[in-house]
C-alpha cells in the first residue's frame, strides 16, 4: 500500500517548488538560532542572580531541560543545513535511500527530510527491529 502512495508522487520539484522549500527551511532555521540565542540571554540573566537552594535546584532543572531541547535543536538544525545544501546541488527532493523523487506531501510535512517515505518506513522498521534485539539479549544477559 505504501509503495502505491509513493508510485503517485514520482514528479521531481519545480524551481518554484524548490525555492519555497529554501525558504521554508530558512525561516525554520532562524527560528531555531534564535530559540538558542534567546535561551543563552536567560540562563546569563539566570546566573547573575543569587537563588537560595530550593531556587538554584529548580533553576538547575530548568536548564537541564533547556540543554536537552537544545541538543535536539542542534540536531535539527543539522538536517536543515543538509537540506539546504542539496538544495544547492540539485538533490533535495530526491531520496537518500532509493534515488527516486521524495514527493511533495513528504516534504511538505517534513521540509528536511532526505527519504521518501517507503524508505523511511523501512528505516523505521529496521530500526524497531534492532532495539528489539538489543532488548531481548539485555533480558537474557539477566
Amino acid at each position: 500500500m505504501a509503495a502505491a502512495s509513493h508510485d503517485e508522487e514520482v514528479k521531481r520539484l519545480t524551481a518554484r517548488e524548490i525555492k519555497h522549500f529554501k525558504g521554508l527551511l530558512a525561516e525554520k532555521r532562524k527560528a531555531l538560532i534564535d530559540q538558542a540565542r534567546d535561551t543563552l540571554a536567560s540562563q546569563e540573566e539566570q546566573e547573575v542572580r543569587a537563588p537560595d537552594e530550593v531556587d538554584q535546584a529548580s533553576s538547575e532543572y530548568d536548564q537541564s531541560f533547556e540543554y536537552r531541547m537544545r541538543d535536539r535543536e542542534k540536531f535539527l538544525l543539522r538536517k536543515i543545513e543538509k537540506a539546504m545544501q542539496r538544495i544547492e546541488e540539485g538533490e533535495y527532493d530526491l531520496c537518500e535511500g532509493c534515488g527516486n523523487p521524495i514527493g511533495k506531501k513528504r516534504l511538505t510535512a517534513r521540509p528536511e527530510t532526505t527519504y521518501c517515505i517507503v524508505c523511511k518506513e523501512e528505516q523505521e522498521r529496521q530500526e524497531k527491529m534492532f532495539q528489539k534485539k538489543r532488548q531481548m539479549r539485555a533480558t537474557l544477559e539477566f
